[in-house]
């Protein structure tokens, strides 16, 4: 699999653009949990982001952390860990991701007790991605639609940060799969939900799409 790290840009990453401080700063803080702080220190430094090392972007709102970075980070995890140690690693982290993010973004949005409301579990779950869809299209750059058939509601990110100047050969943007497992657990009060990325930029496509069974696994 090529990564960031081994391809030349692709046309799209000629601009720039950015998630708010407080973002990037969740995302690291949720890498540091699982790699620990010397993990990843050579992690940004393998990502050519040394500027970023025992020093975070402040927890504001400021759009300042770029696409570029992030992407970066995940290409330097797999190439650390390898892809399927890459996948694992992202995929835990985009869940811890939400676990804070939770408690930074969901009081904004006034959504904290979506959780408990006594709705149709159907019902929970699409107001849920209609929120969640909004917190990124409101506070971040990157752009975000949602769509759905008879089995599957379809998460479309038309401007992704995690893949952002990536070619990979498969669908290579775990963390966001991991960020909406988790997000969907909570929304359902625990229930497990199949999320696959089935479509993804770097991997050729024209938009990264993430499948969500409407019918929990369990």
């Amino acid at each position: 699999m090529l990564s960031r790290l081994e391809s030349e840009p692709i046309t799209e990453a000629t601009e720039a653009y950015y998630y708010p401080n407080r973002m990037g700063r969740i995302v690291l803080t949720a890498m540091e949990d699982i790699m620990g702080p010397h993990g990843v220190s050579a992690t940004l430094n393998l990502a050519q982001l040394p500027h970023l090392v025992n020093n975070y972007p402040p927890n504001n709102l400021e759009r300042a952390f770029e696409f570029a970075e992030l992407s970066a980070i995940q290409a330097a995890v797999d190439e650390i860990f390898g892809p399927n140690g890459g996948r694992a690693v992202a995929f835990r982290t985009g869940r811890e991701t939400f676990r804070y993010a939770l408690k930074d973004f969901m009081p904004v949005l006034g959504i904290a007790d979506l959780a408990f409301r006594p709705l149709h579990l159907g019902l929970k779950l699409r107001i849920g991605l209609e929120v969640f869809a909004e917190t990124f299209n409101k506070f971040t750059d990157q752009v975000v639609r949602l769509s759905e058939n008879n089995t599957h509601h379809l998460w479309i990110i038309e401007r992704c940060p995690v893949c952002w100047s990536r070619i990979s050969e498969t669908p290579c943007c775990h963390l966001a799969v991991g960020l909406l497992r988790q997000s969907l657990s909570w929304v359902s009060s625990g229930r497990d939900f199949h999320v696959e990325e089935v479509e993804c930029f770097a991997a050729g496509n024209s938009n990264c799409v993430i499948a969500i069974r409407k019918k929990p696994s369990s």
